[in-house]
């Protein structure tokens, strides 16, 4: 069948898209790159022509707060009115566990109003909850960084590897509208502090690690539990380690091949 990739080219919307164009199904990779624009409009129409499945795993490109509001509520209405259209059977979206826990943080207020959009639409629909990516740990290290100090919250994480979101995207796109929420989750729970202190040691970094239960998470104060799933998650089967070993490797090979 012919499956439509909102954000196709991004680091989920690309692996994913190379799993389903494997198992033997028509993808468009939509982005602004490859002339589908959801803001705009453009391109949207003739991209989404005869196809059953749209995975939205488009992101904002500012994170501050009017902005990521305005991001997923113009590119939400514009895509749901477009897949009307269309005759689109199954709307999938990716978003964050602990969206509905977090009012504090723009962002995930932001997310929370794409999915109302989506759970209005009258498309069956899946809205997809994942816990934070791996790839994304030298960014939260920034976000807390206060001189050579890094300040995070103790609470829980359950880390995922890109990889393993992208095989669950899969297997969401060939399944049923469940017309509800389904959550995926790192195999491995361990305070954010700890995962982070343990990542930067790898990375050789010299900043230290201060475990603050005040700390913001993106503009929110933690919980405990505030960022894992307690709903019998999907779990992913690739550790910590396990991605940072094949992740060090592959940057090594970039490093000679560029020097």
């Amino acid at each position: 069948m012919k499956i439509v990739i909102i954000g196709g080219t991004g680091l989920i919307g690309s692996k994913t898209a190379e799993r389903l164009r494997k198992r033997g199904h028509e993808v468009i990779a939509a982005a602004p790159n490859t002339g589908v624009n959801t803001i705009t409009g453009e391109g949207l129409a003739g991209a989404l022509e005869n196809a059953e499945v749209v995975l939205d795993l488009a992101n904002s490109p500012s994170f501050e707060d009017k902005a990521v509001l305005e991001f997923f509520e113009t590119s939400g209405k514009n895509l749901l009115a477009a897949e009307k259209i269309a005759g689109v059977r199954h709307h999938i979206a990716l978003s964050v566990v602990g969206t509905e826990r977090l009012p504090e943080s723009g962002y995930l207020l932001a997310k929370l109003a794409q999915e109302n959009l989506i759970r209005t639409s009258g498309i069956p629909y899946t809205i997809v909850h994942s816990t934070q990516f791996m790839e994304f740990l030298s960014g939260i290290a920034q976000s807390g960084t206060v001189g050579d100090t890094v300040h995070l919250s103790p609470a829980f994480v359950q880390p995922i590897a890109s990889d393993d979101v992208a095989d669950a995207m899969t297997d969401v796109a060939l399944g049923q509208p469940q017309n509800g929420i389904v959550e995926i989750s790192g195999p491995q729970r361990v305070k954010l502090n700890e995962l982070i202190g343990r990542y930067l040691q790898k990375m050789n970094d010299p900043r230290m690690v201060v475990a603050d239960p005040d700390a913001r998470y993106f503009g929110a104060r933690l919980e405990t539990n505030s960022l894992v799933s307690d709903k019998s998650p999907r779990l992913g089967s690739i550790t910590f380690e396990q991605w940072f070993a094949v992740t060090a490797q592959q940057k090594k090979k970039i490093n000679m091949a560029a020097s």
